[in-house]
């Protein structure tokens, strides 16, 4: 009863309801002992002569007006009671995802997201079936169970403990397989969250699949991973097989003794055959509690697995929490970058160290390096994806942790080089954060990231939908359509990490020029591989295996002769010969924008 305790706070809240389905439940259990009674006291009545047809009329219709007075009650406990629970269901998925928004990067390296599907769909529904039928469960088969073996006692307390001689061996094996079950379900639990991971990769990477020939493999590998779901669900199902099988063999065995013993008292003359008739019909009432606890171990182990499960994620540690008195205003100002050493969790290596840069407000700044020299690293923090332990980024002066993480989204917009993208139409993508955007404000971002000639081609325009993740788009249009979002909030910083990689030189030089002349007097930060992109930047920062190597505006870059010098003249080499192929060959070389 360890999730009673733990929903201890769900059921103070919900009081009324429980109370209300509680009480029901013992009224039907009250007035469904008295027909066995009638039934009893009828047939002696029968057997001496006694009883008249108005008397037997008279019992007909009360056990009649029972009967309708018990569906009314059933009806009620079922409406308060699994309203209840349904309720429970609605607030945890709400906290989840709630949690869910909230949580580190590094939460999401370690997890995978078929598991978090199965907490917010199989382990709610678990812990709604305990809230609901756990709660019902319980308070019937205590107020039945403990009222039946009351009659019983005062019907024949020497035939009362006969039958009930088997009870405690159904209280022992229920308890054990209740332990059993818990760690059955646990495991099967976690293997249909490794089959909802496969099905979400496998569905999410469908192109990649089909390009490289992987298809037959991916579906072996779904089909291992259904099989180890299949097995571990059946190892539950074994276990509640067991349940029934063994509360009918005792209860069998109750009517047995309770027959057999009731027979050898009605020959000596100490009890009636109605008292008998009334006995074994309680007997019977007395079947549902039995069950209903080995159901209620049941139920209960699985949603005791299941809220395990749940806890662990409502108790992660959510990404930089805002600290107390933080200022909810967004910040605006110069931006002081002094990171002595930053290493993601859990990794030996720091992956920026040294890191000293100092940004005007209003100024543009370019982030280049080779692959992993940890330019993404920089952005992330800008925008407190994780908080800088050796050191400190601030903005007008103070510390990004001085300000909410609100606040602080509100002022620095973060535009990545792989875009989510929702499944929607263009225009709500692009006012996904602001949907109260007129549409010409709309378009106009829309223009600024050249995407605008793109749009206007499209089936329905704006209304037209991209499907799941922009699956419709290009990777070029995917990238140009998150700049939009981006432009239309017109934050103080904008942060793009890459997100012109996609785009070609002619579309991308049209995007910076929009760029430099709409976010005259705010900030811009630019992480690229094509140097083209930061050429223009008012400061460039050359990172190399996460330490500062070159830091200065292009014409120094280039008359120090460095890494930047060297990388963009190869670009510029490499750029000019492609263009020569593609003039000589015809529109079809050279790459087409993605």
């Amino acid at each position: 009863m360890r999730l009673f305790r733990e929903l201890g706070w769900f059921f103070w809240q919900e009081r009324r309801a429980y109370g209300l389905g509680a009480l029901f439940l013992v009224v039907i259990a009250c007035i469904n002992l008295l027909p066995p009674y009638w039934v009893g006291r009828t047939v002696d009545a029968i057997r001496s002569g006694t009883v008249t047809p108005a008397e037997l009329a008279r019992t007909s219709l009360a056990i009649l007006a029972v009967a309708g007075v018990s569906y009314a009650l059933r009806y009620g406990w079922r409406l308060f009671l699994f309203g209840s629970a349904y309720r429970l269901g609605m607030l945890l998925r709400n906290r989840l995802f709630a949690r869910f928004v909230r949580l580190t990067p590094a939460f999401y390296q370690r997890e995978q997201v078929g598991d978090l599907l199965a907490h917010v769909t199989n382990d709610v529904e678990a812990l709604e079936a305990a809230a609901g039928e756990g709660v019902m469960t319980l308070v019937d088969a205590v107020s039945m169970g403990g009222l039946v073996v009351g009659m019983l006692f005062w019907l024949d307390g020497r035939l009362a403990l006969v039958a009930l001689l088997p009870m405690p061996a159904i209280a022992v094996l229920t308890k054990r397989l209740g332990d059993a079950m818990h760690e059955r379900f646990e495991r099967a639990q976690g293997a249909f969250s490794a089959l909802s991971a496969r099905v979400q990769e496998g569905i999410g990477g469908i192109r990649v699949l089909r390009a490289l020939g992987q298809t037959d493999r991916e579906v072996e590998a779904f089909r291992r991973a259904a099989e180890a779901a299949a097995r571990e669900n059946v190892e539950v199902a074994k276990i509640d097989a067991l349940y029934y099988p063994v509360i009918f063999f005792f209860v069998g065995l109750s009517y047995f003794l309770t027959v057999a013993v009731g027979a050898l008292f009605i020959v000596q003359g100490t009890l009636t055959l109605g008292t008998l008739t009334s006995f074994t019909m309680y007997l019977g009432h007395l079947i549902w509690p039995m069950l209903a606890f080995g159901y209620l171990f049941n139920i209960m182990e699985r949603g005791s697995a299941s809220y395990d499960r749940i806890r662990r994620l409502l108790t992660a540690e959510p990404a930089a929490p805002d600290r107390p008195g933080a200022d909810p205003r967004p910040p605006r100002g110069p931006i002081a970058i002094r990171i002595r050493r930053f290493a993601y969790p859990n990794a030996a290596v720091p992956a920026l160290e040294a890191v000293f840069v100092d940004l005007p407000e209003g100024a543009t700044l370019g982030v280049v390096g080779p692959v992993g020299a940890g330019k993404s690293t920089l952005l992330r923090l800008l925008v407190r994806e994780y908080d800088v332990e050796d050191g400190e980024i601030a903005i007008g002066g103070r510390p990004l942790s001085a300000f909410t993480l609100s606040a602080l989204r509100t002022a620095v917009v973060y535009v990545p080089q792989e875009p989510i993208l929702f499944s929607a139409t263009v225009r709500e993508n692009i006012a996904f954060a602001r949907p109260e955007a007129p549409f010409e404000a709309i378009v106009r971002a829309a223009r600024l990231a050249e995407l605008h000639d793109d749009i206007v081609r499209f089936p329905e325009g704006y209304e037209t939908p991209i499907g799941e993740r922009g699956v419709t788009l290009s990777g070029g249009q995917r990238q140009r359509l998150a700049l939009a979002r981006a432009l239309l909030l017109d934050p103080e910083v904008l942060v793009i990490d890459d997100g012109l990689s996609a785009v070609d030189g002619r579309t991308e030089a049209r995007i910076l020029a929009n760029l430099r002349a709409e976010r005259r007097g705010r900030t811009t930060i630019i992480a690229a591989h094509r140097l083209s992109a930061v050429e223009a930047a008012d400061r460039i920062l050359v990172l190399i295996d996460g330490r500062v190597a070159e830091l200065g505006d292009h014409a120094s870059l280039m008359a120090a002769g460095g890494w930047y010098a060297r990388t963009y003249r190869r670009q510029k080499q490499w750029a000019a010969m492609r263009e020569t192929l593609k003039q000589a060959e015809g529109p079809s070389v050279g790459r087409r924008e993605a």
